[in-house]
């Protein structure tokens, strides 16, 4: 009989960098992929992306402008058990802990009521091409053919011919989505990584980055992304009303992410 036995997550953090998720490790296996690029250490506010894999914080917004957002892209500050990244319309703070075998991450977004925004966990994945997607189905998804702002609505797991459960080999193809569900499960092999983001009176999502050697056109590699955010959208600036996170009259919106492995025995 096959069961399934719960491991250990931890996780190490660069605040210096972004506050960027630099290892995320379950049974003695890195789930981050990694990719060299020397621009991500010198990196200043309102670059263009730096892409070095690992898992980025990407707010107020993933695509348009500032490009993936404007906190990867600056230095936090470390108080108490907290990190703190300033910006010039919000503040974000992050405090990440281990409760059992599971790793919490709780989020503060403090600015002016009203204030609209998309958050992502960019975490991209070091997979095999055998890898899964699993996600409760049926759900509503948004695919995402090019790097703009436009999709098509369809159904998990296929939208339009794309199998968005299924990676395989490289095929030159790179697609987004966004599915409307909370929690999102990563099987590759024996081993499973389970994702969950919760914010109360806030949307939540998944997003999936397939790009199988399609991006960047020039000079493409191979890289997957699965993403737990608030928000429905890859930019906020194409936004219909209830797709993105609202500040409430408090100045604040919670919201939790929880990560936990397991491994079949």
């Amino acid at each position: 009989m096959v069961s399934a036995t719960r491991l250990p997550v931890r996780v190490a953090t660069d605040p210096d960098h972004g506050g960027r998720w630099t290892s995320l490790t379950a049974g003695g296996r890195e789930w981050l992929w990694h990719r060299d690029e020397p621009r991500r250490r010198t990196v200043r506010p309102g670059d263009p992306f730096a892409d070095a894999g690992g898992l980025e914080e990407c707010v107020p917004t993933v695509r348009g402008l500032p490009d993936h957002g404007d906190t990867w892209s600056r230095p936090w500050r470390r108080a108490g058990e907290e990190d703190i990244a300033e910006c010039p319309d919000f503040r974000l703070t992050r405090r990440i802990g281990e409760r059992g075998d599971a790793v919490v991450a709780d989020y503060t977004l403090t600015a002016e009521p009203g204030y609209r925004f998309v958050w992502a966990a960019h975490a991209l994945l070091d997979l095999s091409p055998a890898a899964r997607i699993g996600i409760a189905g049926p759900a509503v998804t948004r695919l995402y053919s090019d790097e703009g702002d436009r999709w098509v609505t369809g159904t998990w797991p296929s939208v339009d011919g794309v199998p968005l459960d299924r990676l395989g080999p490289d095929d030159g193809s790179a697609v987004g989505a966004v599915v409307l569900t909370p929690r999102v499960s990563v099987h590759d092999g024996a081993d499973t990584l389970h994702l969950s983001v919760e914010a109360d009176g806030q949307p939540v999502a998944v997003a999936l980055w397939r790009n199988l050697g399609g991006f960047p056109q020039g000079a493409p590699y191979r890289s997957i992304g699965v993403e737990p955010m608030l928000g429905r959208v890859f930019d906020r600036a194409a936004a219909d009303d209830g797709d993105t996170a609202v500040v409430p009259p408090t100045g604040e919106v919670t919201w939790r992410l929880t990560v936990t492995a397991t491994r079949r025995t």
